[in-house]
Formats: C-alpha cells, structure tokens, sequence
C-alpha cells in the first residue's frame, strides 16, 4: 500500500519559511501525482500545490503562487513545499497526498492520504 508521511511544520512569524516534507512509499508504477493541501479551523479542505513524477510537472493554487516552491527527490520519493513569505491566512493543518489518476486538481482525485502537520503562523 502507499503511505505518506508529512512532517515539518511548526510556529512561524510572519514573513517567515518553513519547509514541510512528505516522505512517499508503497508506489507500483512510476505515474503518479503527490498534492498539498491544507485545512484552516471551520473552513474547506483547499489544494496548495502538487508535483507529478517523471517530469517534475508542478501547480500551484493562486493564494501561493510565488511564495510556495513544491519539489521531489525522485530517488527516496520525498516531495518538499518551502513555504516563504509566510502569511496569518496559512495557517492550517498541511497534508500530503498521492494518485495515479489523470486528474489530479480536487481532493477527491486523490486515493492516498498522509497526516496532516500544523502549520501556525502568527506572532
């Protein structure tokens, strides 16, 4: 089975980064899509950004545009988002998922799901 495992996050100041990591297991094909989300308290599960392997192909949602980087270490499947520029309105529990899917933009595409990790930012 895949599994996930998200780690990284923590308390930030504004204006602050922070690297949140996801370590990937279990893949039987060398297709697949690892996304980024996040969940802020009383509000909807979002999408941040996502990778595909083999081409590195990536996506970003408008609210991070600029300021998140998501990239892959192929070799040990860790998928890395370096969070800059850090705002009040990042603030949420960060997940990691993965799919093998053609579509890949909404949560539901998704099959595989890590833990989430906290990410506060605030001073």
């Amino acid at each position: 089975d895949v599994q996930l495992q998200a780690s990284g996050g923590g308390l930030v100041q504004p204006g602050g980064s922070l690297r949140l990591s996801c370590a990937a297991s279990g893949f039987t094909s060398d297709d697949y899509v690892i996304g980024w989300f996040r969940q802020a308290p009383g509000k909807e599960r979002e999408g941040v950004s996502c990778i595909r392997s083999g081409d590195d192909s990536t996506f970003y949602a408008n609210s991070v545009k600029g300021r998140f980087t998501v990239s892959s270490v192929n070799a040990n499947n860790t998928v890395w988002l370096q969070m800059s520029s850090l705002k009040p309105e990042d603030t949420a529990v960060y997940y990691c998922a993965a799919t093998g899917r053609s579509t890949y933009s909404a949560s539901n595409d998704y099959d595989y799901w890590g833990q989430g990790t906290l990410v506060t930012v605030s001073s």
